[in-house]
């Protein structure tokens, strides 16, 4: 209790810093700056020793991310090259993912489960899935429709947008929703990190074993895998030791890059994005956790250590193998959190769709064009569509808004520009981080639906 203590009253060092801070942006105090370092470096220091005594993953984590921030704040020029950091972590974890997916798999299909029980559990997942992402494009929708952010916004890009845009654009494929879905090469597909096409080759894998008939052979190959799954788990809980310094490598990046002058005009986006996240995660998804009767004390202890990662790196993918943990902590079997969890990193999307459909208007918004309800449709079917397989990787949610802001046309014959977008990119690296955040939670809500209506829990 007394660490409790200690640690939140450091929060609240931060919360009076941050009151104070405003003030003095606004001239409305004169603060000496001596003041504000001493406040801010002594919090951070009562925080990390807070993080040693407890010794908790997550505690240090949430450390990290308040150092990156002054960091980033504090030094910039020290800060940038950490983003080094955060890449080593990510590329770790891609590491994971494949050979995780494949074990755990093919050991839920061929070891414990049957045919029928994939089939089913497929179903009930994409009718799922397709529920709640039509209900975050439209909380989406209504949201832009209600603050109008983008309206009277001039959107300018900068070179840096321009440029980055530019280098995403030019790695845009064609995107085949169907097509995608299926591996033509097992190892492009672990090369490109594709979760579905890997997901549907371990399906396919499973269901291939199970069928096989001689059970010396069976039992080889079911070893194997299940002597993997294990080793990739403990090879998480290695990798994870990582992770305190990639989450604060992360944030001193995304400050020092940022800065506190970037959003300007976008600021109104931002907050309408973050609000609206927020509604849709207390009317839709907490009423389904009330529903399926979800323990929320264990489930949030459960999810608090990756959403914080995914919060931090702004990539789902980070997030991944540590939820597949918890969640198998939590009392689901390892074969459904094996199937619904990167199965919804394809399809249910829930923070990203809604950030499609509220930007989608915004840049018509700020381009002086007004959007009818038939076009907002319109736009909700497509995105229904071209939102499902993106990666839960930055950078991939461009892709689809700029290609869906392409195919939209008005009566008069006029288009959007999807050089408009291109502003976004500014403070793109901010709305990653509430929409990946909710991506998680409501894939690990999904994983525990799922496994409810199959009475697994």
């Amino acid at each position: 209790m007394k660490l409790k203590r200690i640690f939140f009253a450091a929060l609240g060092v931060f919360g009076v810093l941050a009151a104070l801070y405003a003030l003095n942006q606004n001239e409305i105090v004169a603060i000496p700056n001596v003041l504000m370092q001493i406040l801010k470096w002594g919090g951070l220091a009562l925080a990390t020793w807070y993080a040693w005594e407890k010794k908790n993953l997550t505690a240090w984590i949430m450390v990290a991310m308040f150092i990156g921030v002054a960091l980033g704040s504090d030094f910039p020029e020290i800060s940038k090259p950490l983003k080094v950091l955060s890449d080593i972590f990510l590329r770790l974890i891609k590491t994971i993912i494949a050979p995780l997916l494949f074990a755990t798999l093919v050991v839920g299909i061929a070891g414990h489960s049957n045919i029928k029980q994939v089939g089913r559990m497929g179903l009930k997942s994409i009718i799922y899935f397709e529920i709640v992402t039509s209900v975050a494009l439209v909380i989406g929708l209504f949201a832009i429709n209600f603050t109008k952010a983008g309206v009277g916004t001039k959107l300018e890009a900068g070179t840096n947008q321009i440029e980055k845009a530019n280098a995403l654009l030019a790695q845009k494929q064609q995107h085949d929703v169907i097509l995608d879905i299926f591996p033509e090469n097992i190892s492009k597909s672990i090369a490109e990190n594709q979760i579905l096409q890997i997901v549907v080759f371990s399906i396919l894998f499973g269901i291939g074993l199970a069928l096989v008939q001689n059970e010396e052979k069976k039992s080889v190959m079911l070893r194997f895998t299940e002597s993997l799954s294990e080793v990739m788990f403990k090879f998480t809980h290695i990798v994870m030791l990582f992770a305190p310094l990639a989450v604060g490598g992360a944030m001193a990046y995304s400050v020092a890059s940022m800065g506190l002058g970037v959003l300007g005009n976008l600021l109104k986006l931002v907050a309408t994005l973050y609000g609206a996240l927020f509604v849709f995660v207390a009317v839709v998804l907490l009423p389904i956790a009330v529903v399926t009767k979800v323990p929320f004390k264990r489930f949030l202890a459960a999810i608090s250590e990756p959403v914080s990662i995914a919060f931090a790196t702004a990539s789902s993918e980070a997030a991944l193998p540590k939820a597949m943990e918890r969640l198998e902590e939590l009392g689901i079997p390892r074969k459904v959190v094996a199937f619904v969890l990167p199965t919804g990193y394809s399809f249910n999307l829930d923070g990203t769709t809604l950030y499609l459909s509220l930007a989608s208007v915004f840049v018509a918004q700020a381009s002086g064009l007004d959007m009818s309800i038939g076009q907002q449709i319109q736009m909700c079917l497509i995105l229904m569509l071209t939102s499902k397989g993106v990666a839960g990787v930055r950078g991939a949610s461009f892709l689809i808004l700029v290609s869906t802001i392409s195919t939209l046309n008005f009566p008069d014959g006029t288009a959007l520009d999807p050089t408009k977008a291109f502003a976004i990119l500014a403070v793109d690296a901010l709305m990653d981080m509430g929409r990946t955040t909710v991506n998680v939670i409501g894939n690990c809500l999904a994983t525990w639906v799922v496994a409810k209506w199959e009475g697994e829990v």
